[in-house]
């Protein structure tokens, strides 16, 4: 069904092309067959709200579970925070899947390509399950090339089997590309099932999914206790800095984003003191400033003019 659909998606671009250079029009893409009541309800995107009323409406609703939606870092050192994201995203459709089924959600798989998982590590069973998820209901796998990959991913999208899947690269590889991205895009949308994009330590480039999101770290509040009040050193729940870059919505815009594993929830923070982009890592004691020079390097800036020597 999905070659199906791509040969008669070439199909009617080559006939565009012609019909442009000819100075005609093409009736095939101007008139639509008429759909019935089940073709229509499968035409209908299926969404996942984020519980965050700004960003399920630039989403549209949410983020699409019959297609393919992006989730990426620009460093390789901030993988920690998308695949924290992606982890969520996970462990809340599963949650929205039992409460549906009224029984365990499907199970989940994460595909990581052996380049990426060197880079940036394996998910850890512990870490998924602090997260919310199900460690019965979730499978891993690391092909050893980047088409073995491919091939995985469109095999498990065909088969229904999974609540959602993860394929995870690195960078931006030249064997992953628009056309490949596209080919992803309409098994996932063939098969009505939810495919994630989790591009570490990469850069925006053109692709066919639906939403893209660019994942940054960003400091925990500390723990809270049951009388409201926060432990004093302690760390809390994750917190992501969010970027949707790709959506409905004209522009893009930022928030921060707390993950409630207990709850399996979004809390959206409005920047609070502790997210201060100037405060320190570490907030101990500084050095006393030494004697014999001043105690730090002065700053620099432009030089507009130098002075006349005469």
């Amino acid at each position: 069904m999905v070659g199906t659909a791509m040969a008669r998606e070439r199909l009617f671009a080559l006939r565009e092309t012609i019909a442009r250079l000819e100075g005609k029009t093409t009736p095939e893409r101007v008139v639509a067959p008429p759909m019935d009541g089940a073709t229509l309800e499968r035409k209908t995107t299926r969404r996942l709200s984020l519980g965050i009323a700004a960003l399920d409406e630039a989403l549209g609703g949410g983020v699409p579970l019959d297609g393919l939606s992006e989730i990426r870092c620009r460093l390789l050192v901030d993988a920690g925070a998308a695949s924290g994201f992606a982890a969520a995203l996970m462990s809340r459709l599963q949650a929205e899947e039992e409460e549906q089924r009224g029984r365990s959600a499907s199970p989940v798989l994460w595909i990581g390509e052996t380049v990426a998982t060197m880079e940036a590590g394996m998910p850890h069973p512990i870490g998924l399950f602090h997260f919310g998820l199900a460690r019965r209901n979730f499978f891993h796998a690391a092909p050893r090339k980047l088409d073995e990959a491919l091939w995985l991913a469109e095999s498990a999208v065909e088969s229904r089997a999974f609540c959602v899947i993860i394929f995870e690269v690195r960078g931006n590889p030249a064997h992953f590309g628009l056309t490949e991205s596209r080919r992803l895009s309409l098994r996932a949308k063939a098969a009505g099932k939810p495919l994630i994009v989790l591009r570490a330590g990469g850069e925006e480039e053109a692709s066919s999914a639906a939403c893209r999101f660019l994942a940054e770290p960003a400091p925990a509040r500390p723990r809270p206790l049951p009388d409201g009040s926060e432990l004093a050193g302690s760390i809390g729940n994750p917190v992501f800095r969010l970027t949707l870059e790709k959506s409905r919505s004209p522009a893009p815009f930022s928030l921060f984003l707390e993950w409630n594993s207990h709850d399996r929830r979004f809390v959206l923070l409005e920047q609070p003191e502790h997210l201060a982009v100037d405060a320190p890592a570490h907030s101990g004691a500084l050095f006393s400033a030494p004697a014999d020079r001043s105690d730090r390097t002065a700053q620099m800036g432009s030089v507009l003019a130098f002075d006349r020597a005469s």
